[in-house]
């Protein structure tokens, strides 16, 4: 795990930099708006790290994953004169937070403590790995990776924000199909969610009273409905957003390869170590998933569908 995330920590730095030397230099309203971004992530990144090392709780950028774009939204809004590009996407951020809010909160993720919260399971089997027996290793793990990296990529994903900013190009029907295209990924991915949610609920809940599972939920894992076509349609969806979402950047500058590439690039690379990570950990514990990966695709539906 250290070399994936060494990788990752790698490409945070390397990638920004190519792409940014490849492009033109921002405007001084870009780096107006980008000087106080970079404030707002340092801080919560700090935030993140203070929080999650005393508390034991490492899912705080969690719990500000899907808040912390909306602020960039607006502030970079704000600082565009809320030009109508830069206002539409705002509210497309604020859409897409909203629906990831709603689904991390009716998972137990915040609490009125703030510093509590259901942790992401994914984060205690990490640390019971190799690598991590020293107590400082998970410390640096959690302040290069958890905190910066996290924070940092949530914070690239949104400087398509900056880049459009100071366009001569006025708002059009590009923009608007785009925006469309974000909406309806938005509800791919609340419908895969809720999916999700039923079945383990349901799931966990005959499992609690003691009652007999039919095949359908021994099964273990969700895989109808669009799990049935592919392995993480939520993952597909969420990717698909942000790269949609630089092409706004691409209508207002007129260039199909600018520096604000970045971050969704850098989400695809991060997804990929993400599923690999909790399908290692599926695979385990479900005898019936490693058939489940032959017959579904990960993100796309290219292989078939999954009968068990």
């Amino acid at each position: 795990m250290w070399k994936i995330a060494s990788f990752l920590m790698f490409t945070l730095v390397a990638v920004p930099i190519l792409t940014w030397y490849y492009d033109e230099p921002l405007s001084a309203l870009q780096w107006e708006s980008l000087t106080v971004l970079l404030w707002v992530y340092g801080i919560a990144a700090a935030f993140a790290f203070i929080l999650s090392t005393i508390t034991d709780n490492y899912s705080q950028v969690d719990k500000l994953w899907s808040t912390i774009p909306i602020a960039y939204g607006w502030i970079a809004a704000h600082y565009a004169n809320y030009e109508p590009r830069i206002v539409l996407m705002a509210i497309l951020i604020s859409i897409w937070g909203a629906r990831l809010t709603y689904n991390f909160a009716r998972r137990g993720g915040y609490s009125w403590k703030f510093w509590t919260g259901e942790e992401d399971y994914r984060w205690s089997i990490l640390r019971a790995k190799p690598g991590f027996e020293q107590n400082w290793k998970w410390i640096l793990f959690n302040l290069f990776f958890i905190s910066a990296y996290q924070m940092g990529l949530i914070l690239l994903m949104t400087l398509p924000l900056v880049k459009a900013t100071g366009s001569d190009v006025p708002l059009g029907i590009a923009d608007y199909a785009l925006a469309a295209v974000i909406v309806g990924l938005v509800v791919i991915e609340y419908i895969a969610d809720q999916q999700q949610f039923v079945y383990q609920e349901e799931k966990h809940r005959l499992k609690k009273n003691g009652e007999k599972m039919s095949d359908y939920y021994k099964v273990g894992f969700t895989h109808t409905g669009l799990w049935g076509y592919m392995r993480h349609p939520n993952y597909m969806a969420e990717q698909s957003i942000w790269i949609v979402f630089y092409f706004f950047s691409v209508i207002a500058t007129g260039h199909w390869i600018n520096w604000s590439i970045a971050g969704c690039l850098l989400l695809v690379l991060l997804f990929k170590g993400s599923s690999d990570f909790s399908e290692s950990i599926s695979a385990e514990k479900y005898p019936l998933y490693k058939k489940y990966q032959k017959s579904v695709g990960r993100f796309l539906p290219i292989k078939g569908k999954f009968r068990p």
